[in-house]
């Protein structure tokens, strides 16, 4: 019984709940994981939200809005103005 002395015991109790810590976190990763997955394969997100008609998607108003930013600097250049 040498061998085993306090620094190891704790060191082994250590090592052992970080095992069991990182098995949980692994455990709800993954369960979160397959959430998303279930939510994604509902065809909805994780708050069901009514989407208008009227009001464009987010995507196409940065693109819109990233157009009329490439019209403004052509029309500048057309006009002579150093921006």
């Amino acid at each position: 019984m040498a061998f085993i002395t306090p620094d190891l015991t704790a060191a082994a109790v250590a090592l052992t709940a970080l095992a069991i810590v990182s098995i949980v976190a692994l455990r709800g990763w993954r369960d979160w994981i397959q959430l998303k997955r279930d939510e994604l394969a509902a065809g909805h997100g994780p708050v069901a939200i009514a989407h208008d008609a009227t009001v464009p998607h987010a995507g196409s108003r940065i693109e819109l809005a990233d157009l009329k930013e490439r019209l403004r600097k052509l029309e500048a250049i057309a006009a002579g103005v150093d921006l």
